[in-house]
This record gives structure tokens, sequence and C-alpha cells, in this order.
């Protein structure tokens, strides 16, 4: 019985690593085996790609380029980790995946989303997640939230290419609202889970019918 595959989405400050343990522990408790796992990341060779994009070392990246790395951290993490896991009963849930791409490089980079389609059809062969918990919180917010801290490659762009990224985040959600699920990550955590726990419960008695 294939396991279920969550993610979770959003721009800078929305608070993905806290929800990414929410959604583990409350999935853990309906007596599931839970990985958790992000991107790019997950492998060995998609952790170095992570470093060496967030580190900046690179002002000369074309944004293209930048994607297509994305993508080969993405083909090697769904080979070694996610479909493995998958395929033998291990509900995945990962920090960020492809809508990222579509996001960040192609809202706030604006490279060609057709092209990235073309990409994602490659790379994915027809997997895409079960859920997808898009927190949303507007842009001031969440780059306030992350002042204190040193700032990586993407984190230091400027407020207009978070605007394009959020913006496309939310077209995202609204041309796909079966999978796409909107949390309002500008409430407190308290309420921000319970939002999460509201969506997987529903998302959890569909996905049992369907078994």
């Amino acid at each position: 019985m294939r396991g279920g595959f969550i993610t979770l989405e959003g721009t800078e400050g929305v608070g993905k690593s806290t929800c990414l343990e929410i959604v583990e522990e409350l999935i853990s408790a309906k007596g599931y085996s839970v990985l958790a796992t992000r991107e790019p990341g997950g492998t060995s060779l998609g952790e170095k790609i992570r470093e060496w994009i967030l580190e900046g070392q690179h002002s000369s990246l074309l944004a293209e380029t930048e994607a297509l790395l994305m993508f080969a951290a993405r083909s090697h993490h769904l080979d070694d980790v996610i479909r493995p896991a998958l395929s033998q009963g291990c509900w995945v849930i990962c920090d960020r995946f492809t809508d990222a791409t579509f996001a960040y490089q192609g809202g706030g980079r604006q490279v060609n989303l057709e092209w990235l389609k073309t990409l994602k059809t490659s790379v994915q062969r027809g997997l895409e997640p079960d859920l997808t918990l898009l927190l949303d919180a507007p842009i001031k917010v969440g780059l306030e939230r992350i002042s204190n801290r040193d700032l990586d490659h993407f984190e230091r762009e400027d407020l207009m290419f978070f605007e394009r990224v959020r913006e496309t985040y939310l077209d995202l959600a609204h041309n796909d609202s079966t999978r796409i699920k909107v949390i309002d990550a500008a409430q407190p955590m308290a309420k921000v889970r319970a939002q999460i726990s509201k969506e997987l419960k529903r998302f959890l008695r569909g996905f049992r019918a369907s078994e």
C-alpha cells in the first residue's frame, strides 16, 4: 500500500519548519511511518546543491541554470528517497517541492513557466503530492520574523521578488484547490496548528476512503 505524500510551501518566515513538525506529529499519531525531508536537499547530492545555491557564491548564475539545479536535485531526491519510501508504505512530508520552483524561479526570477512545466513532467513522471499545505502570510510579516537571523541567497532578495513569489503561490492554489490548501500563517501558532489539523483530518478521511 502506497504511503501519502504531503508537501509544505510558503515564502520566508511563515513557519514551515515548525509546521512540518506539527504535520509529522499528527500523521505519526495515526499510526503511519513518516519520513520528513526537504528540498533542495534530502540526499547528499541535494544537500550539496542546497548549500551551493543558498550561500549565494554564484552572482552570475542564470535563473534558468538555478532552476535546472533545483530539478537535478529533485530528480535524485525522488529516485533515491521519495519513491522508495512511498512504495514501502511510508508517508513522506517534504519541506518544499516543485511548487517552490514555480514560485521562486518562475514567479520571483520570472523563468518561463511552460519550460518549467516541461521539466516537471520529465522529472516527476506523474508523481504529485497528495496534499500541499501553503503557509501564507503578508511578505512584510514574514520578513520581519527573519530579520534577526543570517540571511541566505533567497532571503536577501527585495520586496518585489517576494511579492511575485507569493502571488505565484496563490495562483497555484487557486488553480489546484483540491490539492493545495492555504493556511493563514500570520495567525498565532496555536491557530495555525488548529487549521493544519482540520485540513489533515479532512484529507485523511478521503485518503483512507480511496485505499
